[in-house]
């Protein structure tokens, strides 16, 4: 009777810098790579005759893993990779694991990402694919609202990490003002200073209540934009259902003209 494969399971942080550090690891121990896998946080049923292994982020290994990839993989493989990563899914970790043993194990592995009856790599593809898209609705569809002090802030709610995708885009487009965008569903604060360079921040170390308190004309400039709205609309082509399909429910909570 043929002895089966010990499994080993990779337990890292849901962060790129988290499943990088993982990839150093799983090369480090020299195993074979069908019996090594990547997981994304603690799970609730432990496999049995597993071993499992935590691993703490490392910026130094992250860092030699992501050069790496960018230059045996590509820089376009290399950002579908990231996107991947910044998706709401529990095996994004292992799909990406595979998906860079796939591409090492090819002549060119710039062409990795053209390989998609491989199921890693189709993975990959997919979340960067789903990724991409939700940050492309946002830049349509975030709207900023002025504080009291200046600042131009927006709370968002994406479905995937985003906002690090988003912040280029704004900061492009408004280099000379002080804004905020705040992904509610994981407490962090991206900040762009005026003229600055942004940074991210997490919701924990910054209070609330600031944010609340908005210009004095935005409440009025908030109304006649709805009003703007409602008056332009023909109301003989009213589709509820075509708008939802352009415009999903969950993204009109943070709209100014859905707005009460």
């Amino acid at each position: 009777m043929a002895k089966s494969m010990e499994e080993y399971y990779l337990v890292c942080e849901d962060s790129p810098e988290g499943v990088f550090t993982g990839i150093y690891e799983a090369y480090a121990m020299r195993k074979p790579h069908g019996s090594i896998h990547i997981q994304i946080g603690e799970e609730e049923n432990l496999r049995l005759f597993a071993t499992y292994k935590e691993i703490e982020p490392e910026p130094e290994k992250s860092l030699r893993v992501a050069e790496t990839l960018e230059r045996r993989l590509g820089p376009e493989a290399y950002v579908e990779i990231c996107c991947a990563l910044a998706a709401q899914d529990g095996e994004k970790g292992e799909a990406v694991y595979k998906t860079v043993v796939c591409g090492f194990g090819m002549k060119d592995g710039r062409q990795v990402m053209g390989n998609l009856a491989h199921p890693h790599v189709h993975k990959v593809f997919e979340l960067a694919r789903n990724v991409k898209n939700e940050a492309h609705h946002w830049k349509e569809f975030l709207r900023f609202q002025e504080l009291e002090d200046g600042v131009l802030f927006s709370k968002i709610g994406p479905k995937n990490n985003i906002v690090t995708f988003l912040m280029p885009h704004f900061a492009d487009r408004l280099p000379l003002y002080n804004f905020m965008i705040y992904d509610e569903n994981r407490k962090i604060f991206a900040v762009h200073p005026a003229s600055g360079e942004w940074y991210l921040v997490s919701g924990v170390e910054m209070g609330m209540e600031r944010f609340e308190k908005f210009a004095a004309e935005e409440e009025r400039y908030q109304e006649l934009f709805r009003f703007f709205c409602k008056r332009i609309a023909i109301k003989e082509r009213k589709n509820l259902k075509l708008q939802r399909n352009m415009l999903p429910l969950w993204f009109q909570e943070y709209m100014v003209e859905f707005g009460e």
